[in-house]
């Protein structure tokens, strides 16, 4: 026992793995018959409800990265970083209303496939092992250290290996049952997780409340907020000027203010939640309403997360600005653990199991994405093409081990520094090294049909190349000042333009590449998809779903713009 955490605390804890993974088994069990059906494990087809997959999306994007990243940020940036959330539900709305039914109509159950079909077995190729690296070495390493950093401040410091072994045995238990056992086992991780963290965000603004003389009251702690630090409660962060910090342009260059909004966040998202087989995963074995309606669930989940990951580091910045939070250590990735230290005993492993919940949702959504491309779009393509049922479940298994087990090795050490950087900025930099080439790859693929293979391939390459010029060597060819971009000062001695512009100009390049390659191809590309007005077609429920997510973030807008 330690003095953070006392036998109440392990009580909840171990009440929610014993919960959790009874659960699992029992979904296990009933899929049992169909324990070698390929598509039941790798997509659990036809099986989720709408519910069990919007609470499966929530679950396996809100991890470490949101936890402790965005709580940093929060703390770093403040509000201004819930765009990502909110643009997000917008995201959300455009991949239900005109992604989906694009997949599903052509019967697509893997990106890679997508991009064979669409283009070529080549780019399919380079693309999946493209996504594989990436959910490796950059999404499944920083969920497993980053939360394992967390758990272990929480834990007293001494433990961070043997948590990061738990972390990924736990995940493995749960993910080796396939994408059933993963989505509806993310249906309790989601209620634990957006309890737990309520609790914490609860907690921490009657702590604040509590130390500024104005009671325990959540909602006064909250005004406290607004009024001791009101520069954490502007969506735009200002452009920096000539008498600008260093702290002000450091920021921007985080979150480029209007720009953010009229370059990269678009693409972070479109990206990630339309184009992602972590996520699109959940729906692509439904029917379209049903997949629909799920994605919709999730949009207005979203919505509320910041409550959740970002309300408490602005919390953990006042009180340590007033010297209340001497316990803050780690930078701003130590925001959330800090502010953990405040809950009572109970609430303590309450809160605890939640960021489990988080963790372990996302490594069993991520190392069964990473078995499902490998399995069926490298494996039994090229390794073993007559492999059956049975075989590719096999492989599938082996891969999720394969891949967990390479994560626990480079997180052991953090070899890849993700500490260094913070983790949701490391995170969002790496991914949008390639997510230009892919979004543009994907949103030209569904909707151009001139669009060629070759323009596919110039697309994965252009997008990597100029997401590497933009953002590692521009300035120092071009320039700081062009009429594309303006680089800021780093305080490191050298000069960065803001990521997200960099993802901006990036995507804008590779479109321009892609189309004038694509001109070169004939009018109409054999291998474009048929498209009819049927297919966007909303029920009335949906048009609702959708009214109500924009009212609630043109809301939020007008009162933190």
């Amino acid at each position: 026992m330690n003095k953070n955490l006392a036998f109440a605390d392990y009580a909840v804890f171990i009440i929610y793995f014993i919960v959790v993974s009874v659960y699992g088994y029992v979904i296990y069990r009933k899929r049992e018959k169909n324990e070698h059906d390929a598509k039941a494990y790798f997509l659990a087809e036809g099986t989720l409800t709408w519910w069990a997959i919007g609470a499966s999306l929530i679950a396996s994007n809100i991890s470490a990265e949101q936890f402790i990243g965005m709580s940093g940020e929060g703390f770093f940036l403040g509000i201004a970083v819930a765009a990502y959330e909110w643009i997000a539900a917008i995201a959300l709305i455009i991949v239900a209303v005109w992604f989906i039914p694009v997949y599903l109509k052509n019967k697509i159950y893997t990106m890679p496939q997508f991009l064979k079909t669409r283009y070529n077995e080549s780019t399919a190729l380079i693309m999946a092992v493209f996504w594989l690296f990436l959910y490796v070495f950059v999404n499944l390493t920083s969920i497993l250290y980053l939360g394992a950093v967390a758990i272990n401040g929480l834990a007293g410091g001494d433990y961070l290996h043997a948590i990061m072994l738990g972390l990924a045995v736990f995940a493995l238990l749960i993910s080796l049952g396939g994408m059933k056992v993963v989505a509806y086992t993310d249906v309790i991780q989601v209620a634990v997780l957006i309890i737990g963290g309520l609790v914490t965000t609860y907690i921490a603004l009657t702590t604040v409340g509590q130390y500024f003389g104005v009671g325990e009251n959540a909602i006064e702690g909250f005004k406290v907020l607004m009024r001791e630090a009101p520069e954490h409660f502007k969506m735009i962060i200002p452009k920096p000027t000539a008498d600008s910090t260093q702290l002000e342009i450091n920021k921007y260059l985080t979150f480029p203010g209007l720009m953010a909004y009229l370059a990269g966040i678009w693409i972070v998202n479109l990206n990630y939640w339309g184009c992602n087989q972590y996520i699109t995963q959940r729906a692509l074995g439904a029917d379209l309403q049903t997949a629909r309606t799920g994605i919709l669930f999730a949009g207005i989940l979203k919505l509320f997360m910041p409550l959740i990951v970002m309300l408490p580091g602005i919390a953990a910045y006042v009180l340590y600005e007033n010297g209340f939070l001497p316990q803050l250590v780690g930078g701003k990735d130590g925001a959330y653990s800090a502010v953990l230290t405040f809950l009572p005993t109970g609430l303590k492993g309450l809160s605890v199991a939640a960021l489990t919940a988080a963790i372990v949702a996302s490594l069993a959504g991520k190392v069964n994405s990473i078995s499902t491309i490998y399995t069926l779009d490298i494996h039994k393509k090229y390794i073993q093409k007559n492999a059956g049922d049975r075989q590719q479940v096999n492989v599938g298994r082996f891969a999720v081990f394969a891949a967990m087990v390479l994560a626990v090795l480079f997180t052991w050490d953090d070899v890849l520094g993700i500490g260094g950087v913070g983790g949701f900025t490391y995170i969002q930099k790496y991914t949008g090294f390639i997510s230009p080439g892919i979004f543009a790859m994907f949103f030209l693929g569904m909707f151009w049909k001139r669009t060629t293979g070759t323009a596919a391939l110039v697309g994965i390459i252009s997008g990597f190349v100029l997401s590497v010029l933009f953002n590692e060597f521009a300035p120092a060819i071009f320039g700081n000042e062009t009429f594309l971009y303006t680089a800021y000062s780093n305080g490191k001695g050298g000069y960065e333009i803001p990521f997200l512009i960099c993802m901006g100009l990036s995507f804008l390049f590779t479109m321009i590449l892609m189309i004038a390659v694509s001109f070169a191809g004939p009018k109409v590309n054999p291998k474009a998809f048929e498209l009819d007005t049927e297919m966007f077609k909303l029920k009335p429920q949906t048009t609702v779903l959708i009214i109500v997510t924009l009212l609630i973030i043109a809301a939020l807008y007008v009162k933190f713009w």
